[in-house]
């Protein structure tokens, strides 16, 4: 029997009635509504779906109806009302209805050996598309908790799938291709994981992989933590330089960026998960810009030549021949002139949320003001117990995170550097200036930037991507200057930079 309506969740929300697929409303609500009404498939109080999605309207409940009225046209039809509501509640009906998740997990109740080869590999393709992709800021943090659950049994579901492309008795020479794929998604897999026990396997499997999949990262980067070799090297001018590296394979380094501390970090909400990916198939190597975490505090020299002879220092303490440079906001200008200067070492520039030129070069005189106050209460403020000094810095990095990652970032950069050192970085990132760098690069180049960037504008990252020689430029869909890996982002940013990693053989 063909279904009347389709609506695909993978992805960007899609629906499909008829065979043609339907404009959906333009606001992000509404269609975040509709997804939430979908996926859960129960009905829900018009107060919690106030509470969930409108968070400071004049008034919620007219934007509630306001949305289901733009949502009634969507999916019904004249034959059928699938949004039902009375005073209290609201909920979809489903019957009749395909949702691409709810078939997915259904067939997954299946023995994997009588689902079809090429149905498994059609579903792992569905998979790979993030669940609501685009609608992470929709709601309030309820929202995005349920948001980020759903994400994870997609993820469950997709290791499955590929768990039984890679053990499929129909697999042939492809067997060894999902194996590969399988194992890089799944590091905890391993060769005893064989069939399932019964129909009933798949779906346990599923629920238990996600209920254990935090915990199990968190006991990842703790042994990474312990297992990191910490090392010192001296700068030019004597300066003590911190470097840590873990991980097995070819090199990867980056470059120091605000703030960072080699033993902090791998606990962190922020970098803990973004540092796990990078080390799990190379050797990944930081170190502590001077000035903060375990480098040498008390230094006279906090400018962007030392910053650069810091990492002059340490590549060439492990002896390294020729490897890719990750740049991070200030790290990406340091990398760039690192890359001008040693063309023959580097093998590719990676320059995540980066710019040229720092405010002192760039900024009207109005926003010098600003700059300037701020570092005025960095010396006065960052040093005591409260936060608000700090926060200034934490909301821009980060407006779209929580509040338990917006106080470990508070407190983090506290115990990072000192209030003296805090404002002198400022300073230093105001006077850097690489412009003229910028045409002198020579290695492949991947440039990628958060579109609504609230500390460096993504013009910023454009112009880099635009004066490097063939440079590629990745906007990700983020209000975030240092990324949260509960967002789809973060998985973009990560895909695109393993694909370019591989195309050019780096």
């Amino acid at each position: 029997m063909t279904s009347d309506l389709e609506v695909m969740l993978l992805g960007e929300l899609r629906v499909i009635a008829g065979g043609s697929e339907v404009a959906l409303p333009a606001s992000r609500k509404a269609r975040a509504l509709l997804g939430f009404l979908v996926a859960t498939g129960r009905p829900h109080r018009r107060e919690r779906l106030c509470d969930l999605l409108w968070d400071l309207p004049s008034d919620p409940k007219a934007a509630l109806r306001w949305a289901l009225t733009k949502l009634r046209k969507v999916v019904d039809t004249p034959a059928r009302s699938r949004i039902v509501a009375d005073r209290e509640r609201v909920g979809f009906v489903a019957d009749g209805a395909v949702v691409d998740t709810r078939r997915i997990y259904s067939r997954l109740a299946v023995s994997g050996a009588e689902l079809p080869f090429p149905e498994l590999e059609a579903m792992a393709a569905r998979l790979e598309e993030v669940f609501l992709d685009g609608l992470d800021d929709a709601g309030d943090e309820a929202f995005a908790a349920w948001l980020v659950a759903e994400r994870e049994d997609a993820r469950a579901a997709r290791l499955d799938v590929l768990r039984r492309l890679a053990t499929h008795p129909a697999a042939g020479p492809a067997g060894e291709k999902w194996r590969r794929v399988w194992r890089a998604a799944d590091p905890s897999a391993g060769p005893d994981d064989g069939p399932d026990d019964g129909p009933a396997a798949p779906v346990a499997r599923i629920q238990s992989r996600a209920a254990e999949r935090p915990a199990r990262a968190a006991r990842a980067r703790r042994t990474a933590l312990q297992t990191q070799r910490i090392g010192f090297c001296e700068a030019e001018d004597g300066a003590k330089i911190a470097f840590a590296s873990v991980g097995d394979g070819p090199p990867l380094l980056k470059a120091a960026n605000w703030l960072n501390h080699l033993e902090f970090d791998w606990a962190s909400p922020i970098w803990g998960r973004s540092f796990a990916e990078l080390a799990r198939f190379r050797s990944f190597i930081r170190y502590d810009e001077r000035g903060c975490g375990l480098s040498d505090w008390d230094v006279v020299d906090l400018g962007f030549d030392a910053f650069v002879s810091d990492l002059e220092a340490v590549a060439d303490k492990l002896g390294l021949e020729r490897f890719p440079l990750l740049g991070i906001s200030q790290g990406c200008a340091v990398s760039i002139e690192y890359a001008v200067r040693h063309p023959e070492r580097v093998s590719g520039l990676i320059l995540f949320g980066g710019y040229a030129a720092g405010w002192r070069h760039l900024a009207s005189p109005e926003e010098q003001a600003r700059r300037e106050a701020v570092l005025t209460l960095t010396k006065l403020g960052w040093g005591t117990d409260n936060p608000a000094y700090r926060h200034i810095f934490s909301k821009t990095f980060m407006p779209d995170a929580g509040p338990e990652v917006l106080d470990w970032f508070d407190d983090f950069q506290r115990q990072t550097a000192s209030p003296d050192n805090a404002a002198r970085f400022q300073d230093a990132f105001g006077l850097i200036d690489v412009r003229d760098r910028l045409a002198q690069v020579r290695v492949p180049t991947l440039v990628l930037h958060s579109r609504h960037d609230q500390r460096i504008p993504l013009d910023m990252g454009r112009a880099i991507a635009s004066a490097i020689p063939d440079a590629q430029f990745v906007v990700l869909e983020s209000r975030n200057h240092i990324l949260l890996d509960n967002e789809p982002a973060w998985r973009k940013a990560y895909l695109a930079v393993g694909r370019f990693l591989a195309e050019h053989g780096i």
